[in-house]
C-alpha cells in the first residue's frame, strides 16, 4: 500500500489559563518598563554577532546611554550580558544561552506548525503535509486535509523517496551537495512515473531552481495525477529540519497556480521557522 495516495470522500469564560494577569493600572509601571527595555537590549545584543559598544546599543534601542548602562549592569550581574574588556564591546552572556537551550529542548515543531498548517490549508484549499528526512527518505509527521472530495492522503510515519517528492526535494535543495550525493548513492533514483527524475544532472538542475525560488515542485513524479509544492523549515543554525508541502490533483494545481501556491507554502515555512526561533539561510532572504 502506498504511503501517499489520492482519496475521494463525501462532503468559555474568556480567561486563558496559564497566562499571567495584566498588572493593574498604575502598579509596577516602572518595573514593567525596565523589563521591556532590558529585553530589548538583549535582542539587540543577540543580533550583534561580534558585539556592540554601549553608545551604538543605546542608539539602536533609542535609550539614553545612562539608562542603557544601568540596564546592562543589571543584565551583567545576572549573567545575561558580558563586557569584553579587550574590545570594549558588549555581548550576550552565558545565562541567555542557558535559557535559549531550555526553549530548544522543549519545543515541538509539529505542535508549533499545526496552526500555521491549518491557516495554509484554508488559504490554498489544498492538503498540507509536514515531513522530515530520515535515513535518506521522507517521513510524514503530520497532515491537515483539505475539504475537497478529491484530496491527497498520507499515512503518518509513511515513507517516500526524497528525489520524487516535494518535501524531499525541498530538503535536498537546502543540503550541501556532498550530503545530496551521499543520499543518492544510498537510495538511488528509482523511477515511479514517466515524470520521475532519474538522472543526477537533471535532479541537480531541479534542486537549483527550487533553491532560487524557495520552494520545490513535485510534478507527478511519485504518483500520476498528484502535484506538490514544498518549502523548508530551519533551526537556529539555519539548518533545514523539516519541510511542509501543499498537495492535490493536477486538475486543481494547474500550471498557473504553481507559483502562487509555492509562494504561500514558502511564506508559511518562513513563519514556522520564526515561531521555532529558527533563522533563515541567507539565500532565503
Amino acid at each position: 500500500m502506498n504511503d501517499v495516495s489520492m482519496t475521494k470522500t463525501p462532503a468559555g469564560s474568556g480567561k486563558r489559563r496559564g497566562r499571567p494577569a495584566k498588572p493593574a493600572a498604575g502598579i509596577g509601571i516602572t518595573q514593567v518598563q525596565s523589563l521591556s527595555r532590558a529585553l530589548s537590549l538583549l535582542e539587540h545584543l543577540a543580533s550583534a554577532e561580534r558585539g556592540i559598544s554601549l553608545t551604538d546599543l543605546a542608539r539602536r534601542a533609542r535609550l539614553a546611554p545612562s539608562t542603557t548602562h544601568r540596564l546592562l549592569a543589571t543584565l551583567e550581574q545576572q549573567g545575561f550580558a558580558e563586557l569584553d574588556p579587550d574590545r570594549g564591546l558588549w555581548v550576550v552572556g552565558v545565562r541567555a544561552f542557558a535559557v535559549g537551550n531550555a526553549f530548544l529542548a522543549h519545543r515541538d515543531f509539529v505542535a508549533t506548525a499545526r496552526p500555521l498548517m491549518h491557516r495554509l490549508m484554508e488559504e490554498s484549499g489544498e492538503s498540507v503535509n509536514l515531513g522530515i528526512l530520515e535515513d535518506g527518505e521522507v517521513v510524514f509527521l503530520s497532515q491537515v486535509e483539505c475539504r475537497e472530495m478529491m484530496r491527497m492522503f498520507v499515512r503518518l510515519g509513511g515513507r517516500v523517496p526524497a528525489h520524487a517528492s516535494g518535501v524531499g526535494k525541498a530538503l535536498l535543495s537546502a543540503f550541501p551537495e556532498s550530503r545530496v550525493d551521499a543520499i543518492l548513492e544510498q537510495r538511488g533514483l528509482r523511477r515511479f512515473t514517466d515524470n520521475t527524475i532519474d538522472t543526477r544532472a537533471i535532479l541537480r538542475e531541479d534542486l537549483t531552481r527550487a533553491r532560487m525560488r524557495g520552494y520545490a515542485v513535485d510534478n507527478e513524479e511519485h504518483a500520476v495525477g498528484l502535484r506538490c509544492v514544498a518549502s523548508t523549515i530551519h533551526d537556529e543554525f539555519s539548518e533545514p529540519i523539516a519541510a511542509i508541502s501543499l498537495s492535490g490533483p493536477r486538475a486543481r494545481i494547474i500550471d498557473d497556480r504553481v507559483d502562487v501556491l509555492g509562494r504561500l507554502v514558502r511564506d508559511t515555512a518562513n513563519r514556522i521557522t520564526a515561531a521555532l526561533g529558527g533563522r533563515l539561510p541567507t539565500w532565503r532572504h
